[in-house]
Formats: C-alpha cells, structure tokens, sequence
C-alpha cells in the first residue's frame, strides 16, 4: 500500500533496505484493518488468495529466508505434500495470531540484517524445486529479494481488500493515520 519511506542516512544502505521491506509489511498488515476473521479468511477475487493467507506466507517465507541466511533450517518445512497450507489459516491458527508471529520475524529480520559485518556477504542456497541451482546469494540480494516478494502479495492484499469492502489503500493509510492520532 502507498506510503513514503524517506530518504537514508547519508551511506545507510542496510536501513534503506529495512526501510522498504517494513514499507510493504505493513501493506500487508494495514489491508486486515477492521476486517473480521471471517472476512480476513475469506476469497474474493478469481483467485484461492485471502488476506489471512497472504499474511502467513509473507510471514513463512521471511522467516525462511533469513533462517537460510543464518546456515537454519526454516521454522516450517513446505513441500508438494503441504504447500497448500501455505496460504490458508490451519488448526488454532488465527489473524492475531500471524499478525503476531510476523512482527517477530520483523524484529529477526532487522536484527539480523543489522549485524551482518556487510551487504556483500554471501549465504549458500542449495538447490530446490524453486530454485533448480545452488548458488551463493548476498545479504543485499535477500533483502531486494523480501522486498519483492512483500511487494507483489501487498498488491494482491490491495486487491483483495478492495473487493472485500470498496477500501483502497489510500483510504486505509489514512484511517491508519488517523488511529495512530488519536491514541
């Protein structure tokens, strides 16, 4: 959703990068505002995608990114066998319950990303079924590769959102403007 990150620090690249990746998590984050759990899990548009579905796997594969990058394992495994669970609420899953679980793997991600000696350091990513080579990957490309990622499923959210209730993300920025003004 549109929002303004300002300008770096003078020669603060690694900030600028958080900057951008909590820019679009909070797209994400912002298109549940208001929104019952019923709503949230709910599929508009042609597509299986809910916002509720969005949130977990933004929240999933940021996690999975950064264990990656650190020599982990990722918290949850996704393969053929349960890769529909992916963007789907299972079990006691919950809105608040992901909203809860991505702010952590936030704090993880900007911390890690802050203590890395440098951008250029890389982290060797063994070949998947989505990723046919293995390849070394540098702290930079992870963090233009969230971005990306975040991007794309916050303009899915947008869409989503719109066809739940009319709300676009102008509207939702403002009211979260607003909510934050009055506390």
């Amino acid at each position: 959703m549109v929002t303004h990150v300002p300008s770096e620090a003078r020669g603060d690249e690694r900030g600028a990068l958080l900057s951008f990746i909590a820019e679009q998590r909070g797209g994400i984050r912002r298109a549940l505002l208001g929104l019952t759990e019923e709503q949230a899990v709910s599929t508009p548009s042609a597509s299986e995608l809910s916002l509720a579905g969005l949130l977990k796997h933004v929240a999933e594969v940021e996690q999975g990114w950064i264990a990656r990058a650190k020599g982990e394992p990722p918290v949850v495994h996704r393969d053929e066998s349960n890769w529909h669970e992916c963007f789907r609420l299972v079990g006691d899953e919950s809105v608040e319950s992901q909203l809860a679980y991505y702010e952590k793997v936030a704090a993880e991600t900007e911390a890690f990303i802050r203590a890395v000696p440098s951008l250029d350091d890389t982290f060797e990513l063994p070949a998947t079924s989505w990723n046919p080579k293995d390849e070394q990957l540098s702290m930079r490309w992870l963090c233009l590769h969230l971005i990306r990622e975040t991007a794309r499923h916050a303009g899915h959210a947008d869409i989503i959102r719109e066809s739940l209730d009319g709300r676009t993300a102008f509207e939702l920025v403002a009211a979260e403007q607003q909510a934050v003004a009055a506390s």
